[in-house]
């Protein structure tokens, strides 16, 4: 064993003695789950052993810092009832994922789990895993600090002490102030209550301070949560069902995930690899998952080689034809992908619906055709001066612009018509324009080389 991981093991036992004494843990429990990590590379025993040592408490918080497949050794090392008292120290929503996680990987242990949980934990959780994972009801928790409109600040004050005390509930930058029947008023930021005294009233707050209304229903697409939070510059966000009850809240480091794992996929996707796929350790999975694009690619590529094909009499009567033919082509991928990129992101941030579509590929179209006339005529000078041909010039100028406009429409079109199909737009998009620049680009250029040149 190295000195390095002495030092990070020494920490770690630092760590657990003065979290076991009762002392204020300075430290996320990411770093902890960092250094465990980088104990196991070096000795698996021992990072097992810190696994079993670790208060429950503790433990649970630093599981789901882990990475997944590390939780999922975790979770199959573990017992039904051992997991299930991890299961109560988390947050609702954190708790739901750690349940369908173990779902995904041995349902009959994810049920022992909930069998051995209280009837109110249990129902709980059993109503959040029942929300689809795009909607807002997957990623929200119960526990609220919420206040009557006729209650006490001081008195609210108090009942929040004794929940932060018992570890209840974290997080907390608002008040939900409620009437009768936990129907939904507004949440007022906590920093408002400092200008009042113990003794006022909710409802006196919110007559001079006034209140924040914003909220999602349960069943809102999650994207629309993460619109609503960024528009409003909002920490947390209320969910409220149907009948104007309050049922939860979605906190920022949530919406941060989402963020970040919708950031992922639409990169993965466009590069023609799945999200889920890079995320398994088994070798042949992520090359299986690569393997199926590549087929695809191989196919659209051949169809672009059989547009050569129709003219190789063309390519061997004139040399400078097959030197030039790949700017044609590279020039409409690279512009295709930019508006597929500015397209696909513009979608997701819910900046292009109903009429903006045709908006949006008027600009596409307007911007590729003004690059393509600019670098057409650049690229006809350059072909020009080369080869010495004028009309060979202006054969590639024609063709440039031909294919820019073919990658703008389409660069644009394509992923706006997955969409209305009901596909993610960012799945296939760059095989299907790829294969449509090559097609243009190929066919423009040798087609105009054939009736004009020859």
């Amino acid at each position: 064993m190295d000195n390095e991981t002495l030092e990070q093991i020494e920490v770690l036992e630092q760590y657990l003695n003065e979290y076991i004494e009762g002392a204020n843990l300075d430290v996320h429990p990411y770093e902890i789950a960092d250094l465990l990590l980088k104990v196991k590379k070096s000795d698996e025993q021992t990072y097992i052993n810190f696994l079993n040592k670790l208060p429950k408490d503790l433990l649970a918080v630093v599981i789901i810092e882990l990475p997944k497949s590390d939780q999922e050794d975790i979770y199959e090392r573990f017992g039904a009832k051992k997991l299930a008292k991890l299961t109560v120290e988390l947050n609702t929503n954190d708790a739901a994922d750690l349940i369908q996680h173990i779902e995904e990987i041995d349902e009959e242990k994810a049920n022992a789990i909930l069998s051995n949980l209280s009837v109110e934990d249990r129902v709980t959780i059993e109503e959040l895993i029942s929300y689809d994972e795009n909607e807002a009801g997957a990623h929200m928790q119960v526990e609220i600090f919420e206040a009557h409109m006729d209650e006490k600040i001081g008195d609210s004050i108090l009942r929040l002490k004794k929940m932060k005390e018992n570890n209840e509930i974290d997080n907390v930058h608002h008040v939900f102030v409620i009437s009768n029947g936990r129907t939904f008023v507004g949440m007022i930021p906590l920093e408002d209550l400092i200008l009042h005294g113990p003794k006022e009233l909710y409802k006196d707050v919110i007559d001079d301070e006034g209140k924040i209304t914003v909220y999602v229903a349960p069943h809102d697409d999650i994207k629309k949560v993460v619109e609503v939070v960024s528009n409003y510059d909002l920490s947390v966000i209320p969910v409220v069902n149907e009948k104007g009850t309050l049922v939860g809240r979605i906190t920022s480091d949530d919406i941060y995930d989402i963020i970040s794992e919708e950031a992922t996929g639409q990169i993965y996707n466009l590069a023609g690899v799945s999200d889920t796929a890079e995320q398994e350790e088994s070798f042949w999975m992520i090359g299986k998952s690569r393997a199926i694009w590549l087929g695809l690619n191989l196919f659209t590529a051949i169809a672009a080689s059989l547009v050569i094909g129709l003219f190789d009499t063309t390519i061997q009567s004139l040399v400078a034809l097959a030197i030039l033919m790949p700017i044609v082509a590279s020039m409409g991928g690279n512009a295709g992908t930019q508006t597929l990129t500015v397209t696909v992101r513009q979608m997701a941030l819910g900046e292009i619906t109903g009429d903006e579509a045709r908006q949006t590929i008027i600009k596409e179209v307007s911007i590729a055709l003004l690059n393509g006339l600019i670098y057409g005529i650049v690229m006809g000078i350059i072909a020009y001066v080369w080869f010495g041909l004028p009309m060979l010039g202006i054969v590639i100028a024609m063709a440039m612009v031909a294919n820019l406009f073919a990658a703008g429409f389409f660069g644009a079109t394509i992923p706006l018509t997955l969409k209305k199909l009901g596909v993610d737009p960012a799945i296939g998009s760059t095989v299907l324009l790829t294969t449509v620049t090559d097609v243009v680009g190929f066919f423009s250029f040798l087609g105009l080389a054939t009736l004009i040149l020859l």
